[in-house]
C-alpha cells in the first residue's frame, strides 16, 4: 500500500510538471508595414514599389526557452510599381521567411527577442512593359521584437524586420538586363500571439 501511495505520489507530481511546461508553439497573428528603400538602377527614373500594409501570419517553435524558430508568412501581395507619382505597373510577391530567434527570458512582464534568417520571395504576374522581372529573390533578413504576457496563453507583439530583396530587371522583348530594383523593405508589425 505504501509503495502504491508513492507511485501515485510521483505520477502527480510528474502530471503536474508537465502541465505547467509552455508548449513549443507559438502562433501569431500580425499587421505590417512594408516600408521599401527602392534602390533602382534601371533605365526608368525614380522606378519603385509604393509602400504597403499586408497581413502576416507566423508560426514559431522552441527548441528551449530561450531559442525557437519562426516561418513568418503571407499570401501573394499585390505590389505596385511607380516612377516618381506615376504607376507604371504591379507584380505579385510571395515572401516567406525563417528566422532563428533568441528570447530573452530574464525580464518580468516582457520578452524580447532578436532573430536572423533567410528570405525566399517568389515574384509572379509581373505587368511592367517593355520590362520584366526575376522570379525569385533570395536574401537575409534580421529581426527584433518583443511579446508582452496579457494571459498565460495571449500575447501583444510588437516586431520590426529588415529584409534582402531585390530583383533584376530585363528587357522583355530580348532578355537583355536593364539594371536592378533593390527593394529591401523595413517591416514594422504589431498583432496577437497564442501560446498553445
Amino acid at each position: 500500500m505504501k509503495k502504491v501511495l508513492i507511485a501515485t505520489a510521483l505520477g502527480m507530481l510528474v502530471a503536474g510538471q508537465v502541465a505547467a511546461q509552455e508548449s513549443p508553439w507559438l502562433v501569431r497573428a500580425r499587421v505590417v508595414n512594408m516600408q521599401m528603400t527602392n534602390d533602382n538602377t534601371t533605365p526608368v527614373t525614380g522606378l519603385g514599389v509604393s509602400n504597403k500594409t499586408i497581413p502576416e501570419v507566423d508560426i514559431s517553435y522552441f527548441f528551449t526557452s530561450n531559442i525557437a524558430a519562426e516561418l513568418i508568412l503571407t499570401v501573394p501581395q499585390q505590389m505596385k510599381l511607380v516612377a516618381g507619382t506615376s504607376n507604371v505597373g504591379t507584380f505579385d510577391a510571395l515572401p516567406p521567411t525563417l528566422t532563428l530567434q533568441y528570447h530573452f527570458t530574464n525580464f518580468t512582464g516582457f520578452k524580447p527577442y532578436v532573430g536572423a534568417g533567410l528570405n525566399y520571395t517568389i515574384i509572379s504576374n509581373v505587368n511592367i512593359a517593355p520590362y520584366g522581372l526575376d522570379k525569385h529573390s533570395y536574401g537575409f533578413a534580421a529581426q527584433a521584437g518583443v511579446d508582452v504576457p496579457l494571459t498565460k496563453q495571449v500575447s501583444l507583439n510588437f516586431d520590426i524586420k529588415k529584409v534582402q530583396l531585390q530583383s533584376d530587371v530585363y528587357v522583355a522583348a530580348t532578355g537583355a538586363k536593364a539594371g536592378t530594383l533593390k527593394l529591401d523593405p523595413l517591416l514594422v508589425g504589431i498583432g496577437v500571439g497564442y501560446r498553445f
